[in-house]
């Protein structure tokens, strides 16, 4: 049997490993997409990559780390007026790219 262990509140205090903050992204198998599986703190791209293998991704074929203050993010939500649910008007094309 497995006692039970005691924790209580702390205050204040660093709540994750010093270092950089690096976004995880990994590709489960073969042709399968490559999706975001979260975030590790370290101090290298090496131990971020042991780090989000061992939290995210121990299956993996491919693992990603990026720095997080390098990540962009572009999206509708939160734009005045935006909608996902609302269509656009002009059709998706690949015309000009």
């Amino acid at each position: 049997m497995v006692e039970r262990p005691e924790r209580s509140r702390t205050e204040g205090g660093e709540r994750a490993p010093t270092g950089r903050e690096w976004e995880v992204f990994v590709r489960d198998a073969g042709d399968d997409p490559i999706r975001h599986a979260g975030s590790v703190r370290a101090r290298g791209a090496e131990t971020a990559h042991e780090l989000a293998s061992r939290l995210f991704a121990w299956y993996a074929t491919d693992i990603w780390v990026c720095p997080a203050e390098e990540m962009s993010r572009f999206s509708t939500h939160g734009a005045e007026g935006a909608s996902a649910d609302v269509p656009r008007e002009e059709p998706r094309t690949t015309e000009g790219f």
